[in-house]
């Protein structure tokens, strides 16, 4: 799973995590970020042989295919995939984390209210269907 490339695991009801998907897709510099639901399989499989993925979907997860990345952590990591200017979140590494995890949770907090349930899948063109992986 680690030679294929980073992965990052979403909750799949989501609206707002859904959007970040597409957000990452749009704006991503090198194409090779894999996806996965927390609800999946792949996460299962990942909690069982690294440990680290919470069963709990109220945070997004980032494995780049050496460490696990929760958070806010998770976005700063992902965020050296993506193109310029949005790679620039990649020096919000050096806010603590404690700080960035607060914000974070807030929004984890509230996501379902203010950006609703995902009520379809998403629909990726046949190329990023590939690196969906269930």
């Amino acid at each position: 799973m680690a030679a294929a490339g980073p992965l990052l695991l979403y909750d799949g009801e989501c609206g707002l995590c859904q959007r970040s998907v597409q957000f990452v897709l749009a704006h991503e510099a090198d194409h090779r970020v894999r996806f996965a639901t927390l609800q999946g399989e792949v996460a299962a499989r990942l909690r069982s042989r690294l440990g680290g993925v919470p069963h709990d979907v109220s945070s997004m997860v980032f494995f780049d295919g050496e460490r696990v990345h929760l958070r806010s952590r998770a976005v700063c990591f992902l965020a050296r995939h993506l193109r310029m200017p949005w790679r620039f979140a990649w020096y919000l590494r050096f806010v603590p984390a404690w700080f960035g995890d607060l914000a974070y949770r807030l929004v984890a907090a509230h996501r379902y209210r203010a950006f609703g349930r995902a009520e379809t899948c998403l629909l990726p063109d046949p190329e990023q269907r590939t690196r969906f992986l269930d």
